[in-house]
């Protein structure tokens, strides 16, 4: 009877271990996973602030500076004269 009660015991431990383990592995494989989306939501958001800032560039950006690179608008605060009359040098 008492090698019945001992076998009984392992058996029970080894279920209570395995039952533990279990919870375990599965929590750290869950977490792994929120992780990893938490990641790829991340990226995500970079490319669409990326694609929206190069979007606002282009809208907020001169005609003239498009085509040619310099700003010829003499008010605006990024106005470079030297750019300008070497713009202008080298049209005629």
């Amino acid at each position: 009877m008492a090698t019945t009660q001992g076998v009984n015991v392992l058996r029970y431990s080894a279920l209570v271990a395995g039952l533990v383990y279990g919870v375990y592995h599965q929590s750290s494989i869950t977490s792994a996973a929120k992780r990893a989306e938490a990641q790829h939501e991340y990226a995500r958001q970079e490319r669409l602030i990326e694609q929206a800032k190069a979007e606002w560039k282009k809208k907020t950006t001169p005609k003239d500076a498009q085509s040619s690179g310099v700003i010829t608008d003499p008010e605006d605060s990024r106005f470079d004269l030297e750019a300008y009359l070497k713009l202008k040098a080298g049209e005629n």
